[in-house]
C-alpha cells in the first residue's frame, strides 16, 4: 500500500509540537542547573550560534516527520497501532538520546542531571512524537 504522505506530514508536525512541549517542560526543570553551570564558567552565557533555538525547534520537527515516515512504512510489517509507534519511538529516541548523553554524563564536569534530562527529552520526545503520528496516520482510502 502507498504511504499517505499528507497524514505523515500532519502526524509529524503534530508530533513535533508535542515533542517541543515536552522539551520545554524538561528545559524548565533544568533551568537552575544551566544558570549554575554558566556562573561556574562551564556553559557559555550566550549561545555560540545565535539562532540555536529556532534551529533546534526545526530539527525536532524534522526528526518528528522522519519518525512519522518510519511509522507509516512499518505498519505493513509490524502492524498499525500504538505498539508499533512506541517501538519506533523507542528505537529512534535511544539512538538520538542515549550514546551522546552517556558520554556527557561520563566525561563532563557538569551534574549528571543535565545529560539525563537531555536524554529524556530526546527519548521520551521521540516516543511521544511517534504515538501522535501513529494516532493521526490513516491509510489511503
Amino acid at each position: 500500500m502507498k504511504l499517505n504522505t499528507t497524514r505523515v506530514w500532519l502526524g509529524g508536525i503534530a508530533g513535533g509540537v508535542v515533542w517541543i512541549a515536552w522539551g520545554f517542560f524538561i528545559g524548565m526543570r533544568q533551568a537552575p542547573l544551566y544558570e549554575a553551570m554558566q556562573k561556574q564558567g562551564l556553559f557559555l552565557k550566550e549561545p555560540r550560534y545565535p539562532l540555536f533555538t529556532p534551529i533546534w525547534i526545526l530539527l525536532i520537527f524534522v526528526m518528528s516527520i522522519l519518525i512519522a515516515h518510519l511509522y507509516g512504512w512499518s505498519r505493513a510489517t509490524a502492524g498499525p497501532g500504538p505498539k508499533t509507534a512506541i517501538k519506533i519511538g523507542m528505537i529512534v529516541g535511544f539512538c538520538a538520546g542515549v550514546p551522546g548523553n552517556f558520554g556527557q554524563a561520563t566525561w563532563s564536569p557538569i551534574p549528571t542531571l543535565l545529560p539525563l534530562g537531555w536524554m529524556l527529552d530526546l527519548w521520551i520526545g521521540s516516543i511521544l512524537a511517534a504515538l501522535v503520528a501513529g494516532f493521526l496516520y490513516k491509510d489511503r482510502a
